[in-house]
């Protein structure tokens, strides 16, 4: 089963021409830990000029907690995670433990 899933966050201005840099060449162990945690057609769109971005994947696995455990202790992904965590700006009504706020999906059309 696949389950969709959404999030959303904020960004600085200041940083976003550097945010999409580094999402044109996305570092490679960070992708091969997230295709390892069943995480498949994961895209993240940005609205200016309120500066949100919305991120979108869909979670093939069994496990989840399990998998979003593994990309957590993932050395590389902390790294990325430390360059980009600065330039995001959550939101102050997200959940606590959540960095990206999650999104409950209210349509779908296959």
């Amino acid at each position: 089963m696949v389950e969709r899933m959404g999030m959303v966050i904020g960004i600085s201005s200041e940083n976003i021409i550097e945010y999409k840099r580094l999402h044109a060449d996305v570092w490679p162990e960070v992708l091969a830990r997230l295709k390892q945690s069943n995480i498949t057609n994961y895209s993240i769109f940005l609205r200016e000029p309120e500066n949100l971005m919305f991120s979108y994947w869909e979670y093939c696995g069994s496990d989840f907690d399990a998998d979003m455990a593994a990309i957590a202790e993932h050395e590389v992904t902390q790294k990325w995670w430390e360059v980009c965590g600065p330039m995001q700006r959550p939101l102050d009504t997200r959940k606590e433990g959540e960095w990206w706020a999650e999104m409950k999906q209210v349509f779908f059309l296959a």
